[in-house]
């Protein structure tokens, strides 16, 4: 009896459960602009304008590095004009005195939606859904819900419960620990939000 309740104990100590990584009313555990690019609206993250367009890319991190993990979030990106794009960025570092992270993104947008990015880095799509499974997938203009799960070499990617991605990192060098961010793409007048962001670290 003592040897199973070690073992549920163990299990329940290795599998731990999801918890929020954003509160809902603060930037707590988040680091980036936030007096002229992110602000908080009524449980939001957002950034960015319909009617503005932005410089430049920005991005909001987390001030703690996660390896192993599974990510929920839901995101909504609208736009008027350019390159309407957005994206979560993981296992990421800041690219010192700039404004980019460099690492593995989780994209979101016209062409990209579900596809694995690999942002001022390689500076390539990774892998991506058949434009029929995309376009299945999102739902424009509205609540998108991104799963990312990452963990050893592999990636996996689900948009709205809709595997896109499954990929596994041959390169030996690339690091599988970083940084999450949240970003909102340069070039284009463009508002995303992002909400009910929850993490569950994985054992190592």
């Amino acid at each position: 009896m003592k040897t199973l309740l070690a073992l549920l104990l163990f299990a329940a100590a290795v599998h731990a459960a999801p918890v929020p990584l954003f509160d809902g009313k603060t930037f707590e555990g988040w680091e980036g602009d936030t007096k002229t690019t992110w602000r908080l609206e009524v449980d939001e993250i957002v950034a960015g304008a319909p009617d503005k367009k932005q410089e430049h890319n920005d991005f909001l991190a987390t001030t703690k590095e996660f390896q192993n993990f599974e990510l929920r979030l839901k995101i909504k990106l609208t736009g008027t004009e350019g390159f309407v794009n957005s994206g979560i960025q993981f296992w990421s570092q800041r690219v010192p005195d700039n404004f980019e992270m460099k690492g593995y993104q989780a994209d979101f947008g016209e062409g990209y939606f579900g596809a694995l990015y690999d942002e001022s880095r390689r500076n390539k799509v990774l892998a991506a859904p058949e434009k029929e499974v995309a376009e299945k997938a999102v739902k424009l203009n509205e609540w998108n819900t991104y799963r990312i799960r990452a963990e050893g070499n592999r990636i996996q990617l689900w948009l709205n419960d809709v595997p896109t991605v499954d990929y596994t990192e041959a390169e030996k060098d690339i690091p599988q620990k970083g940084f999450i961010g949240l970003q909102i793409h340069g070039g284009a007048k463009a508002q995303v939000r992002f909400k009910d962001i929850t993490i569950e670290e994985l054992p190592n």
